[in-house]
């Protein structure tokens, strides 16, 4: 049975605090459950937090690289695929992932909350302002979950991947 991978998408030098924090907190739950987290594997921001909490858990971390080399990986990502594809690797961030969240928002996160809503990928927002919870909202009534907690984010992932 192939494992559930899930996405944390988000701002990389733009992330505030907030977005770390919730970053690596995702990360580190996500590992306790078993599952696999997928970020966009840089060095920075909600990338390299989130797969920062999920190794400190001892858990598996896949990278999707923009760039045609492993130089801006980041060192808690396990499995790097390098793509060369620039922002079209947004495309394969969403596709792979059987759920999604998108932690803090900057224009690389709403082109992949955008992706995955083309898709009929259900989304999540996580410490996003009610402006961004609004516009995505009214492109998607059924597929965005607005949550205030990494709890709150978890108990849906859970509640999305057991059916």
């Amino acid at each position: 049975m192939p494992k559930i991978i899930i996405g944390v998408m988000g701002p990389g030098k733009g992330a505030t605090p907030q977005d770390l924090e919730n970053a690596w907190e995702l990360g580190k739950q996500i590992a306790q459950q078993g599952w696999v987290l997928l970020t966009g594997g840089r060095n920075v921001g909600v990338m390299d937090a989130a797969s920062r909490g999920a190794k400190s858990k001892q858990g598996l971390t896949i990278g999707i690289l923009p760039n045609g080399d492993r130089a801006s990986v980041s060192e808690a990502v396990d499995i790097a695929i390098v793509t060369d594809l620039g922002n079209a690797r947004n495309n394969i961030n969403i596709l792979s992932c059987d759920g999604i969240v998108a932690c803090g928002m900057g224009a690389g996160t709403a082109s992949e909350v955008a992706l995955a809503i083309k898709s009929q990928k259900r989304v999540i927002l996580l410490g996003c302002d009610r402006e961004t919870q609004v516009f995505f909202s009214k492109l998607a009534p059924t597929g965005i979950q607005v949550v205030e907690t990494v709890e709150s984010a978890i108990a849906l992932l859970q509640q999305w991947v057991s059916v």
